[in-house]
Order: structure tokens, then C-alpha cells, then sequence
């Protein structure tokens, strides 16, 4: 169906014939940006949108219908066409409009960004087989033009006349009705000499990559269409006649069939096109380059990150409702001043529509992307801690919202005015202050819940469990010690590691000198073994249990010991593990008693903690939560495969709700060599709020060191613990969806086992009434929590927007990064119960109605030949390419079933800037790296865009590629890996600790990435032309996917299409 992992999420070896390997999971992420929005009355630039040249030449022609297509057809056959004459000038490629800042309500609108979406010109076209064999290697070849499902007509060959373009628009000749063709792509035009853009090589005019052999199957997605019983969305344009099969269809179970639609076969898919008469197949031998849209046309991520940063030349301050904050993926600077900075909280739109209505007709949901524990930059204010004494925090006495900065005190100060309930509070007397001439108390600058949208509370009793103050939380490392994990040489280089390294690394409080975690150690095969680690033991002692159904722990008093009292000991328990099972010939584990008894030794001592839990098979010894393999890869991809990545019973989902309620959670981090059913015991880390960490066969060579930096990394994040959070709104609206990994007693809490600074979760808001649009509205997230060293305190972040009545100033404020983020979690959720080809049709059908309703509303003076982007949504149709393409979205059999639950439970966690790179990877070249200048520029995710003499390092947040071409230098091979070209393996290959500047400049960056993404990722080294280059071809996500999917210029087509359809 669509891209996929690399061989395997952590790497099974690539050694392997091809085994499942797991297609990289393509990735993207939007968001335009907006300059960090300044106060009121800055005066910004306000660009126009790119004119095409006077001069362009457009005489295109489209194919005559051919015969019906069927499914099941074995070849597709094109008609030939005339080609096109190449035009005079290719070497110039047009400037897109950098993006404005956006005015108040009463300028103008800045101008969309619009280009003209011109018909193809097809011809004599390859025949295409049903099923892809593997490439054999990367040529760029010319790519084929894509239709969808369930288009519109093609449009017919206009008349001379009918192609002169203006020197800002295109019109094509009105389409035919009951034709179908392919979609329509567009000559180079001839450009004025401009710059090319920076970092962009000119563009390859001989197609983007396309694979040799065939395209494979493609089941979707074909757009739904609002149901009859919805109000049609915004239209506007002149709209052109469609055959009169496009009748209404449910918004929510995907599109049925539509009658008479010869593309609507379970063979098609984007970029299929209807098949030629016999008579034409002599005339399909000889390879056509087809005429495209330049790819340096189209909005593209590079760029608007390029000119987003440019404009960052002052800290984005949060003075004033409703500012728009910059781009995630920039690097700026945040002043919080009443509004917390946006890196703890995004909105989809800072300015909340008034009223339900225009949510339904504009698609944009309205949700916030909440990261309490987000890290900030070393120059950004982390929140101040704030003390109330006896009284506790100050609440308002009827919502429970706490102080902050909008709160308004009346009657000389002696009251305040609650802003999201509008309730009068009486001020207790330790808190009062009297008020200076504007109202303002006289202490707002000393008190941080006054003048800041971010700041910690130190709790009270009242907000302890059983009003007792709690205890510093604990570590417990459970040690899979079965025959697999003791071959492979897992429990000694756990052993090692923990032993000689990761015991001086567990996290402390800022200022605190050594770490008030305490740590205890279990192992297990069939049965557990708790070790008794006290210090003023000579030897640790071990205790066995075996039975499983009534599990207990045998000993509280010496199970939970400070490492720096009993070092000795511990040290010694480290040395005898690896011997004592050295001989073991248990191949059966067990797996939930092990996490209850964990659960048991955390509520003996009354503490909160993590499960450390290394398991490195399916748990099927007979005891509770026995699994079995039900794996089938056949069914992924297809509509059953959501009882595969489902749950097969609640075992560890209740286990999971039971950390959770006991303030600890489980970290797993498992060494399969074959199937686990992470779909089954992965409940267990997402409801409490762990993690999963895989690492395919396991061997110290290749993983010792990602393991080893994964764990460091683990303990050394900022984490929390027994943490309950709840988000309270304005009057008028509220939140009704949580998406994330947490647990849920009622609607309106989320509680976390754990929760660290990698975590997000999203939350829907819903209109109970229509906002008054002269008002603001207020959202307020608090988190109650267990610090790391056993204080009891509250996070509260504050967020104000503002209300609108227009159409034309919702759009301008929209976030496309959080817009995104919520899109691919609620896809992502959805996967267990919808099936794959409903889910894209659903996030294609979406995106549509959100830009046609901006066409109907909002560019109503255009003409229907031009696709019209909101600038800040200009990068909406290239996320949606690679969401509908991504490996844990649409599975496909190169994607083991444990990867995509896998991949699905990270992508539920990620928060903003972690979607974006899993949607849009970024690629940086590594050839040419200046240390003055790290990172270098980033490139397209286009394999045109690769040199064959260059070499290029790609990452998603999740995995990293590094790719060389045929041509590379082999000096630059040998100065980076030690060896020679002809010795690189892709998995075991190493980038080696050499004096010189390549090894220095490459180790540096991808340090920088590896810490900006807070994790080790696994490293691939992929020459060109290798049998796994297709893996690393799933991630150049603006191209075709070599599991099939559109590539982003002709899913361009294809929502332009859409957009029309909704808009007649």
C-alpha cells in the first residue's frame, strides 16, 4: 500500500534474504510558519503570491477515453500521445513568496499562495504488471503521472486560445463528462532568470526517481465526499460539469464504490491509468518522458523553513492573545509574558471560531498539543516554583482554575475575577495585595502565577495520596535471564553496563548532589528471583518464586536499597547474574506475574517508580497472560488487519491501569528475534506511560551501543511521576477527546504512571454555546506530580486566543505543525477499529474540505484552474502525502507486525516537533560539512536532489540512513568507516573515531540530531543501487513510495480534483 520501515524498526539484520523487512516509516510533518508573531501594530511585509510568467506555453492534450479498466487486469495500457517540445528555458526555477506576517482583523488577508494545475501529456507509456518486483537499482527514471479513484474527468485538449495565460493564472477547457484520464501535469514554463533557491540543486527535468520494473497495487485513497445529511461544504469557484456517478458518500466509513467508475477497481490505485485498446500495444515499448510540474513550483518544506528562520530576528514574546507562534521546526527564542510558551502548549488556530458551524464547514479541528514536561532552551525562563504556605495554591472557588495572569482583582484587591467561569473569588488574607492605578496588584512582577503563563506549585498534603508526603521514587531492573538472553549475551552486557556505568547516571533534582532513587533487581525465566541487595550483607541473596497465580514479594526490607549505601553488594550481584545462568537451557518465559510482582515491591514501599523489564520472547509458559503467536502477515495492509494490532485480551492493559493508579510505569525493552505480539503486552507501556524499545536480534557489535545510550538517555530525561493532569477552558467550550498514552478514570483527567519530556498528548475542544467574539477565550493545563526527588507539586500552563466570526481570520491563524499532530494521532487511533483504506480517504477527505472552504470563503476572485493554499497551510497537501503513505498508518507485509504496534504507540506519544520529522525526515549532505556551519542546510526529500558523488545522512526521529552514491569519493569512505568501499555493511558498519576533519564533522552532526531527537537511532549505511535502497526510498516522501502511494506533485492533482468536487 503505502512506504514503510527500514529492514525491521530497530534492525532485524538486513542480512537476512529480505526478511520482512520493515519499510522505513516514511515521514513528514506540517506546519507553516508564521514570523514569530510580534505585538500589535508591527508593521510586516506583505508578499504576493508567485506570478507565472506572461510568456508560458500550456497546448497540452488529453487522452481519449479508453476501454473500461477491471480489477484484477494483469497490465495497464496506455494510449500514445504527442509528446510536447521540451521548452527553451528549464534552467530557471520561480521564487516562491516568502510567508507574511499576519494583520489584524480589519487589513487584508495575505495572499494565498496559488499555482496553476495544468492537464498532462501523456504517451507512449510503459506497461505496468500488477505486482512490484524488488528494484534492482535507482536510476532516475521519468515518473508516471498518477490518477486516483473516484477523480473527476480528464480535461479535453484546449484550443489555442484557451491556453494564453494571464500573467497570474491558467484556465483549462472545461472537462467532458464520463472521461477518464490521467492527471494533469504541466510543461516547465519558461521563468525570468531567477536565483535558484538555496540549497536546492536545479531540478533533474528527466522526472523524479522512478523504479524500474513496475508500480505496485495500490488499494486507496479514493476521497470521500460529504454525506446528504451534512450541509455541503464551502464552494466558489466556476466549477466544471462531472459525471453525474459522484453522489453523496459518508464522511465517516470511507467512500462506497462509486457506480460506473472504471477506476474504482480493488486493483487501482493513484497513478494507475485507464488501460489502451489491444491495437495500441505495439506502440508501448519505447520508454515516454512525460512533461511535468517543476517540483521547485510547489510549496515545499525546505523552503518555508528556509524563510521562516530568516524572519526570526527577535524573540517570540506572548504579550497578547492570540499570537501565532513560529514554525516548530525553527529555532527561536520564547519570552513568556502572560501566555505559556508554546513549546508546553500549541493550539490548531489562535483564533478560536465563535461557533460550531464554522468548524463543520471548515474541517479545521480545534485541539491543543500539550507537552508539560517539554525541555526548553538554556536560555529560556524554565517555570519558577512558587510557594502559597499553609493556604495552597489559589483557586477560583467554583471551575477550581488556578491564579494566573488573566485573572482581574476587583473591590481594591480584595477579589478576583475568574477568566474562565467569570466568578467572583474572595482573595484569602495571607495572599492579599493592594492594587496600583491600572488595577494591577502591586506585587505583579514579584509573583510569578501574576505576570507568566508557566509556573510550579508546591502542593500541599491535601494533594498527596492519603495526605501523606510520598516517597523518592525507585528503579526496578527485571532481567530476562532464558536461554535466548543468555546466548545472544544480553544479561552479561546488561550486567556490565549497569554495573560499570549507568548506576552513576540515575537522575537527581536540579542542585541536588547525588540521586535519592533507590534501585532493586529481579531476574526471571519460568519463575522470578528477587535479589536481597541490603548493604550490611557480605553477598546478595537470592529468592525464588514460583507460583504464579498468587504472586507476592518475599522480602520489602533489602529489595530497594540506594545504590551509593549498598554499591558493594550491587556490584557483586552484577558479577554473579551472568554466571549463575550461564548453563541455562530454559527456553519459556513468563511475562505478567513478573510485572505484577514489580507493581507489589513498588506498593510495599510505598513509593512511586519505573519497571525496567528486558524480555526477549513471546511469554508461553503456562501461567496468567500466556500468549500465543497469532501472528499473519498476509492480513496486513488489508481490512482484518486490526485484530492483529489489537490486543488479543486485557491482561496487560489492566496491569497497565494498575501502574498507572500506583504511580510507576513500565519501560520494555525487548530483543525478539521472531514475533512478540507488542500489539498485546505493548498495552501494558501505553496505558501506564511507558516506552517500548526494540532491538531485532540482538548482538553487542551491532546494539551494545544504541542500548547502552537509549538507557542513559532514559534516566536521564526529565520524568515524573503519579502525575494526574486536567485541562479546563473559557465558558462555551470544552474538551471531549484525549489522544495519548496515559489512562482515564473519568472524562476529563488523564493520569500518568510516568510521564517525561518526550511525551505529548492531544486534547479536542467542542463549543457548548457561541463565544463572544469581542472576548478572548483561556485554556489552562495543570499537572499534578511526584518529582524525582519525592516532592509533591503542580505544573499549571495558561494559554490565551481569540475569537472570530471570519472565515479570513481562522485561516491566517491556523498551526499547520499542531493541525498535523492531531490528524495523525486521531488516524493513528483509528487504525484498531477502521480499516486502512476508510482512514485515508477520511485525512484526504479532510484536508479537501479545509482548502475548499478557504476557496469559497476566501479566495472567491480566482479562477477554478488554480490550486489555492492558505499560507499557513500551504505545506498541508505534502503532509498529507506522506501521513497516507507512513509505515504506521498503512502497513504493508515489508512491516512486521511487532514494528507497526511499535511505530503506532511512539506516533500516539510524539509530540509536535516529533510528528514533524516523522512525516517530513530530514535529509542533510555530509560530503561538503563546514564545522563553522553545523547543521548544513537541509535538502528535499527527493531522490533527484542526491548526487552519485556525494553522500547524505537521513533521519526521522525514529531510524537514520546514511546513504553514499556509486560516484562517493573513496577517500571520504575511508576517512569516515576505516574501510574500503567494497566492505561497507549496511547494518554492522560503523562510522570509526578517526583524526580527521570528515570522521570530526560527521560524528558532530549526527551527535547534534541523536540529542535534538533525544534518541540513539539506529544507524543503516546504504549504498546506491543496494537491495535495501528501497528501504531508505520509502523516506524521500515528495516521491512514489516503492509500496506504492502517490508521489506529492500527483497527489497535488488529485486533491485539486477533490477540492473541485466539493466546491460543485
Amino acid at each position: 500500500m503505502l512506504a514503510g520501515p527500514p529492514p525491521s524498526f530497530n534492525a532485524g539484520p538486513p542480512t537476512q534474504p529480505m526478511q520482512q523487512q520493515a519499510h522505513p516509516p516514511s515521514q513528514m510533518y506540517p506546519n507553516q510558519f508564521q514570523q514569530p508573531t510580534l505585538p500589535p501594530n508591527f508593521q510586516g511585509n506583505q508578499h504576493q503570491p508567485p506570478a507565472l510568467p506572461p510568456n508560458f506555453q500550456g497546448n497540452q492534450q488529453a487522452p481519449p477515453a479508453g476501454p473500461p479498466t477491471y480489477p484484477n487486469m494483469q497490465q495497464q495500457q496506455y494510449q500514445q500521445q504527442p509528446t510536447l517540445p521540451p521548452p527553451s528555458s528549464v534552467g530557471n526555477q520561480p521564487q516562491f513568496p516568502p510567508q507574511s506576517h499576519y494583520p489584524p482583523d480589519n487589513q487584508q488577508l495575505p495572499p494565498p499562495t496559488h499555482f496553476p494545475l495544468q492537464p498532462p501529456a501523456p504517451g507512449n507509456q510503459p506497461q505496468y504488471p500488477s505486482q512490484p518486483p524488488m528494484m534492482s537499482n535507482g536510476i532516475n527514471q521519468p515518473s508516471m503521472p498518477q490518477t486516483y479513484p473516484n477523480q473527476g474527468p480528464p480535461l479535453p485538449p484546449p484550443s489555442s486560445s484557451s491556453v494564453a495565460a494571464t500573467s497570474n493564472s491558467l484556465r483549462p477547457a472545461p472537462i467532458t463528462p464520463n472521461q477518464f484520464g490521467p492527471p494533469p501535469t504541466m510543461g516547465v514554463p519558461q521563468f525570468p532568470s531567477q536565483p535558484s533557491f538555496p540549497n536546492q540543486p536545479p531540478s533533474n527535468l528527466a522526472g523524479m526517481p522512478q523504479y524500474p520494473g513496475t508500480q505496485p497495487p495500490f488499494s486507496g485513497p479514493p476521497s470521500t465526499f460529504p454525506s446528504a445529511n451534512q450541509p455541503p461544504p464551502p464552494t466558489g469557484y466556476p466549477q466544471q460539469q462531472l459525471p453525474p456517478q459522484y453522489g453523496s458518500q459518508s464522511h465517516l466509513s470511507g467512500p462506497s464504490t462509486v457506480p460506473g467508475s472504471q477506476l474504482n477497481g480493488p486493483g487501482t490505485y493513484p497513478g494507475q491509468m485507464p488501460p489502451a485498446p489491444v491495437q495500441q500495444q505495439q506502440q508501448q515499448q519505447q520508454p515516454y518522458q512525460p512533461q511535468r510540474i517543476d517540483p521547485d513550483m510547489v510549496p515545499n518544506v525546505v523552503q518555508v523553513l528556509e524563510q521562516s528562520q530568516e524572519k526570526i530576528q527577535q524573540p517570540f514574546i506572548t504579550n497578547a492573545p492570540g499570537l501565532l507562534p513560529p514554525l516548530v521546526a525553527t529555532d527561536f527564542v520564547c519570552q513568556d509574558q502572560g501566555s505559556c510558551n508554546p513549546r508546553f502548549i500549541r493550539s490548531t488556530t489562535y483564533t478560536i471560531p465563535n461557533a460550531h458551524d464554522m468548524i463543520k464547514q471548515s474541517h479545521i479541528p480545534i485541539a491543543l498539543a500539550i507537552s508539560p514536561l517539554a525541555n526548553l532552551r538554556p536560555d529560556e525562563l524554565g517555570p519558577p516554583v512558587t510557594n502559597f504556605g499553609e493556604i495552597g495554591p489559589v483557586r477560583c472557588h467554583r471551575c477550581k482554575a488556578y491564579m494566573c495572569s488573566f485573572m482581574q482583582f476587583i473591590d481594591g484587591g480584595k477579589r478576583f475575577l475568574c477568566c474562565f467561569c467569570e466568578a467572583a473569588t474572595d482573595v484569602p488574607t495571607e495572599y492579599f495585595n493592594h492594587l496600583d492605578h491600572s488595577g494591577r496588584r502591586m506585587d505583579w512582577y514579584q509573583r510569578p502565577e501574576l505576570c507568566l503563563g508557566t509556573y510550579e506549585i508546591v502542593a500541599t498534603k491535601q494533594y498527596c495520596k492519603d495526605e501523606k508526603w510520598p516517597e523518592p521514587p525507585a528503579f526496578i531492573f527485571m532481567i530476562d535471564v532464558s536461554y535466548n538472553s543468555v546466548r545472544s549475551g544480553l544479561v552479561e552486557y546488561i550486567c556490565h553496563i549497569l554495573k560499570t556505568d549507568l548506576l552513576d547516571y540515575l537522575p537527581k533534582d536540579q542542585g541536588a548532589e547525588t540521586s535519592n532513587v533507590r534501585v532493586g533487581f529481579a531476574t526471571f525465566d519460568k519463575q522470578i528471583h528477587f535479589y536481597n541487595i541490603k548493604n550490611t550483607l557480605g553477598q546478595p541473596q537470592m529468592m525464588i518464586v514460583s507460583d504464579l497465580e498468587d504472586i507476592f514479594v518475599p522480602l520489602l526490607d533489602g529489595f530497594l536499597c540506594l545504590p551509593q549505601d549498598s554499591r558493594g553488594v550491587i556490584n557483586s550481584l552484577l558479577e554473579q547474574i551472568p554466571q549463575t545462568f550461564a548453563n541455562t537451557q530454559e527456553t519459556e518465559t513468563i511475562l505478567a506475574p513478573v510485572i505484577q510482582a514489580g507493581i507489589q515491591a513498588l506498593k510495599g514501599a510505598n513509593c512511586t517508580g519505573k519497571i525496567y523489564l528486558f524480555s526477549t520472547t513471546l511469554p508461553i509458559a503456562v501461567a496468567p497472560g500466556k500468549l500465543s503467536n497469532r501472528d499473519d502477515k498476509k492480513l496486513l495492509g488489508s481490512d482484518k488487519e486490526k485484530t492483529l494490532l489489537a490486543p488479543i485480551n486485557n491482561v496487560y492493559t489492566k496491569l497497565g491501569e494498575e501502574c498507572a493508579q500506583n504511580g510507576c510505569a513500565v519501560d520494555l525493552f525487548v530483543f525478539p528475534n521472531n514475533y512478540l505480539d507488542l500489539a498485546t503486552i505493548g498495552e501494558v507501556c501505553r496505558v501506564s506511560g511507558g516506552q517500548i524499545y526494540k532491538f531485532n536480534y540482538f548482538s553487542i557489535e551491532n546494539d551494545g551501543e544504541r542500548l547502552h545510550d537509549e538507557l542513559k538517555r532514559n534516566f536521564q530525561r526529565t520524568t515524573v511521576f503519579d502525575a494526574l493532569m486536567r485541562v479546563r477552558t473559557s465558558a462555551g467550550i470544552r474538551p471531549i477527546d484525549f489522544l495519548g498514552n496515559f489512562y482515564m478514570t473519568n472524562a476529563t483527567e488523564m493520569i500518568f504512571g510516568t510521564i517525561d519530556s518526550d511525551k505529548s498528548v492531544s486534547v479536542e475542544l467542542k463549543h457548548d454555546d457561541k463565544l463572544p467574539v469581542e472576548s478572548n477565550t483561556y485554556i489552562q493545563a495543570a499537572l499534578l506530580y511526584t518529582s524525582i526527588s519525592g516532592q509533591r507539586r503542580l505544573r499549571i500552563l495558561t494559554l490565551a486566543l481569540t475569537v472570530t466570526s471570519a472565515y479570513t481570520s481562522l485561516y491566517p491563524a491556523c498551526d499547520l505543525d499542531t493541525i498535523m499532530n492531531y490528524i495523525t494521532k486521531v488516524a493513528i487511533r483509528s487504525v484498531t477499529m477502521s480499516t486502512p483504506k476508510s482512514i485515508r480517504d477520511n485525512i484526504i477527505t479532510q484536508a479537501a474540505n479545509m482548502l475548499a472552504c478557504y476557496r469559497k470563503n476566501c479566495a472567491q476572485a480566482t479562477t477554478a484552474g488554480q490550486l489555492i493554499l492558505p499560507e499557513t497551510l500551504k505545506l498541508l497537501p505534502v503532509y498529507v502525502t506522506a501521513l497516507i503513505k507512513c509505515d504506521a498508518l498503512t502497513g504493508t507485509q515489508t512491516v512486521s507486525t511487532d514494528d507497526r504496534s511499535l511505530l503506532m504507540q511512539r506516533v500516539m506519544s510524539m509530540d509536535i516537533k516529533g510528528t514533524f520529522a516523522y512525516l517530513y525526515p530530514r535529509i542533510y549532505a555530509l560530503h561538503d560539512l563546514d564545522e563553522n556551519n553545523l547543521p548544513p542546510p537541509m535538502i528535499r526529500c527527493l531522490y533527484e536532489r542526491l548526487s552519485e558523488s556525494g553522500a547524505y545522512v537521513i533521519e526521522n526521529g525514529l531510524v537514520m540512513y546514511i546513504w553514499l552514491g556509486s560516484q562517493v569519493n573513496p577517500t571520504f569512505v575511508q576517512s569516515l568507516f576505516g574501510v574500503q568501499t567494497g566492505h561497507i555493511q549496511p547494518e554492522k558498519c560503523r562510522i570509526v573515531d578517526l583524526d580527521n576533519p570528515i570522521s570530526r564533522n560527521v560524528r558532530t552532526l549526527l551527535n547534534m540530531i541523536r540529542n535534538e531527537r533525544n534518541a540513539h537511532m539506529k544507524l543503516f549505511v546504504i549504498q546506491q543501487r543496494d537491495s535495501i535502497e528501497p528501504f531508505f526510498k520509502n523516506y524521500l516522501v515528495e516521491d512514489k513510495g516503492f509500496t506504492g502511494g502517490a508521489s506529492y506533485v500527483d497527489f497535488l492533482y488529485h486533491l485539486h480534483r477533490e477540492i473541485r468536487n466539493i466546491l460543485q
